[in-house]
């Protein structure tokens, strides 16, 4: 059935609705805010396809159209929503007389509303300002002030949802987000260097230590080649090995690491780890721990 043939005149309605008075009785209003939420339903679920289909037919909802598909989505779900209640409390004499005598006296009753909503309006202008600057996109790999890395799942009026690693959810207030401090691994670019790092006795052969950690690196299906041409005919190494440092018991190196995205240069962080100790331990290079030492004194005779 079309949506022509569902349509109905402002004037049709409203003899309808005086036909209604004499049969149903004050009962109508019940089934006038019923009529009102199923509308307000079917029309926010019908705008929201068109804006669907809108998006999918633009670009495939890729990564910068989902952030504005879902937000524009959210917004048009609250906007129907607020639309709905108005018509209600408009439709219903009751709730009518109810809302003009809350707002008589708007003096203190207004002072609570406004106060009240600073909070959500400045959550919703920081949801417009994600959206318009994109600090970060659905999709996004994020990590926010204290909080661990995650993945940015959806962006609302209200807040921002980041799925962590742990499939756990930080849900941040929009307004909170715009004034922490993000470190996003994938607003410019996904590829990302890991550093690998290890700790060898001062006993150790460092050449093949760096030999060894080098090899493992490149043997993995993770690692990409981020040289230039130029570096290439330099001959630069694939894999860059440097000595960062010592330790009260280790000397301390660190290879250079890099993979497509995050996920792939952890996953390949933590099998390096796995390959290079193995190789460490056929090579007799040693990984060295701390030693503690107790001393046992005597007690004085008597």
């Amino acid at each position: 059935m079309s949506l022509v043939t569902l349509a109905i005149s402002g004037k049709e309605l409203a003899l309808w609705l005086e036909s209604t008075k004499a049969f149903f009785g004050p009962s109508r209003y019940l089934i006038y805010a019923l009529i009102i939420i199923i509308t307000m339903i079917v029309a926010a679920r019908l705008v929201r396809g068109v804006i669907k289909a809108q998006f999918e037919k633009s670009n495939h909802l890729g990564t910068g159209n989902q952030t504005n598909y879902l937000f524009l989505r959210n917004g048009v779900s609250f906007f129907f929503f607020l639309l709905g209640i108005t018509l209600i409390f408009y439709t219903i004499p009751a709730l009518k007389q109810l809302g003009l005598t809350l707002f008589a006296g708007a003096g203190i009753f207004a002072a609570i509303i406004g106060f009240a909503s600073q909070a959500a309006f400045a959550n919703i202008v920081g949801g417009i300002f994600i959206v318009i600057f994109k600090p970060f996109r659905v999709g996004d790999v994020l990590k926010v002030a204290s909080n661990n890395w995650g993945i940015v799942e959806d962006i609302t009026l209200r807040h921002t949802i980041i799925k962590s690693f742990q499939n756990e959810r930080y849900i941040i207030p929009n307004s909170s987000i715009n004034s922490d401090t993000l470190l996003n691994a994938s607003i410019s670019e996904e590829k990302t260097c890991t550093f690998l790092e290890m700790g060898i006795s001062y006993d150790s052969d460092i050449d093949h230590a760096m030999k060894i950690m080098a090899e493992e690196a490149e043997k993995h299906p993770n690692l990409i080649d981020n040289r230039s041409q130029e570096q290439i005919q330099k001959g630069e190494p694939k894999v860059v090995i440097r000595l960062i440092g010592f330790g009260d018991s280790s000397v301390n190196l660190r290879a250079y690491t890099w993979a497509e995205d995050p996920i792939s240069g952890f996953i390949m962080k933590t099998e390096l780890f796995k390959s290079i100790k193995e190789k460490f331990d056929q090579e007799g290079i040693e990984i060295p721990f701390p030693y503690r030492t107790i001393v046992y004194k005597n007690e004085k005779k008597d």
